[in-house]
């Protein structure tokens, strides 16, 4: 899949980091279902209420900033659908991966796997949401590196501060 119209996104993130909108830096610290340590990465939603639901993953309602992004001329990897994943030869025992449990036990998670074959021909991925049914999220490792995928946070008013002294 490749998004030469603009896709709109939603992204929940903590409110510490308001001036860093478009930072993978906490996926990278953390790691995640789609990247291992070390990687930045982009966690989004196609839809507000998946943002919020994926956020929180169905414990306590946290604090929560929520930006609109918009995504360009990414090339996704389309994995919400047999047919999609089919096509890596993949079924949708993918989503149903323990990765928290594999790295716990020193494992390499097989999504993490799939996204080191994934990452020469794709900027990310779009998979079902877990937390919220029917919802949709986008895992982008790669992103404004002067080609290639385009992501922009929508701030039309300028609210956003541009740097963290903001919360100080």
């Amino acid at each position: 899949m490749s998004a030469d119209e603009p896709v709109r996104l939603w992204r929940a993130y903590v409110p510490r980091w308001a001036h860093a909108p478009l930072s993978g830096d906490g996926a990278a610290r953390f790691g995640g279902r789609w990247n291992p340590l070390g990687m930045p990465t982009i966690y989004a939603t196609r839809e507000l209420s998946t943002a919020w639901a994926e956020y929180n993953q169905g414990f306590v309602q946290h604090p929560a900033l929520i930006a609109q992004l918009e995504l360009r001329f990414a090339r996704l990897a389309e994995l919400t659908a047999a047919d999609g994943l089919a096509a890596f030869g993949l079924t949708k025992d993918i989503h149903r991966c323990e990765w928290r449990d594999a790295l716990d036990h020193s494992l390499v998670p097989e999504t993490h796997r799939l996204q080191a074959e994934l990452d020469a021909g794709f900027d990310g991925l779009v998979y079902p949401s877990f937390m919220s049914p029917g919802g949709t999220c986008v895992a982008l490792w790669r992103w404004n590196t002067g080609e290639g995928a385009e992501l922009k946070v929508i701030d039309p008013d300028g609210r956003l501060p541009e740097t963290p002294a903001s919360w100080l």
